[in-house]
């Protein structure tokens, strides 16, 4: 997603300081960590269609109690995956009282692991370890909110297209994704490394993408055997219709990036009203994403999805759609994105946020769930 407005979190609570438990060593810890098998997921030992949401904002949070309210409320809706924002990127120490990750520079970039940096995500893995809730964790945003690749850009030069090939960019990316998979590694509330937030290189042959993902992602490998790499796209370029999210114009090949070795399952989101097209687009997209899916025997994964209005009806029947194809090629669903109730008030609702406890999450939380265990449990 691209409309987000940019927190900035007053530093409130005691942080943490420890790391999350480590695992006792990766022969032992492997069996604990999700995995693709075939076309579906396994999560702690059950294969099976897994719901989640998104919260890119869970890793800002400065109260603790905060984060164990949100993952509180995840785990017991019966919700297994939520994808986070791994960066939080500037240009200029924006002072203690705002949460960054990283500073970059073309004089030396810098890492934050203290209390305003990387403890903060610390704090998000170990409370969902404790809850059962598994992470997608992502390196870097296509977008301009809070950072992303245009800070690569302001530090290290080029534009957002030769951002992947840019060396300098990319050596510093690649530091940065070292420093987190070092930190989780052994956690077994990693579902998988994710390498951008919706890369794009408009205009771009698919190559540069494609070329791209195929050098990070065997790079992530080499860090982390164990822990399922996936890439973050929206699913432009596949067959199936002539529409613009079908195309290749934003340098994005759907079907060849599901070919890359160390890309364990293919990621593709769906904003119609954001595209150019009606919401009844919904179901082809998916099923037509689920149909590579299943020539790759890989899972496919719906990672965001959402509307403005109207978010029972139209997006309970994308729902539905996606969970009748758990058997074809789709192995679960995240939409976009989870609201809850914070010490300081609501948390960001963008148009599309669905809060706990409301009439839609009633439809497209509890509903859903209750949906998917039936639907596994009549296999």
């Amino acid at each position: 997603m691209r409309y987000l407005t940019a927190l900035t979190l007053g530093l409130g609570a005691a942080m943490a300081t420890a790391l999350p438990a480590a695992k006792a060593g990766s022969a032992d810890g492997a069996s604990t960590f999700p995995s693709a098998n075939g076309t579906r997921f396994t999560i702690d030992g059950q294969t099976a269609y897994f719901a989640g949401s998104n919260s890119y904002w869970i890793g800002f949070l400065t109260n603790n109690n905060d984060v164990d309210t949100v993952l509180d409320h995840i785990s017991q809706s019966g919700l297994k995956i939520l994808r986070v924002w791994g960066f939080n990127d500037v240009t200029r120490n924006p002072g203690s009282g705002t949460v960054w990750y990283q500073m970059l520079s073309s004089s030396g970039s810098q890492i934050n692991t203290g209390a305003n940096g990387l403890q903060r995500l610390d704090y998000v893995v170990k409370s969902a370890e404790t809850r059962g809730v598994k992470l997608i964790v992502n390196f870097v945003n296509n977008w301009d909110d809070y950072g992303g690749m245009a800070a690569y850009v302001s530090a290290f030069g080029g534009s957002h297209e030769t951002w992947y090939t840019n060396t300098r960019a990319q050596d510093q990316y690649r530091k940065y994704i070292a420093a987190v998979v070092g930190r989780y590694r052994n956690s077994s509330a990693i579902f998988a490394w994710e390498l951008a937030n919706e890369p794009r290189c408009k205009g771009c042959g698919t190559d540069v993408i494609y070329k791209w993902a195929t050098d990070t992602s065997a790079y992530i490998r080499g860090l982390d055997p164990e822990h399922m790499i996936t890439l973050g796209d929206e699913g432009f370029g596949l067959p199936g219709d002539t529409t613009y999210p079908y195309g290749t114009s934003e340098g994005v090949d759907f079907v060849k990036n599901l070919g890359i070795k160390d890309l364990d399952f293919g990621t593709f989101h769906m904003y119609p009203s954001s595209w150019g097209v009606s919401n009844s687009f919904g179901p082809g997209w998916i099923q037509n994403h689920a149909k590579a899916c299943a020539a790759a025997n890989k899972p496919c994964l719906l990672e965001e999805y959402g509307v403005g209005s109207d978010h029972c009806n139209v997006e309970k029947s994308w729902q539905q759609v996606s969970l009748a194809l758990a058997t074809g090629g789709m192995g679960g669903d995240l939409f976009w994105q989870w609201g809850d109730k914070l010490s300081n008030g609501q948390s960001a609702n963008d148009g599309n946020t669905i809060y706990y406890g409301s009439s839609d999450g009633q439809c497209l939380i509890t509903d859903h769930v209750k949906a998917i265990e039936a639907a596994e449990a009549a296999q």
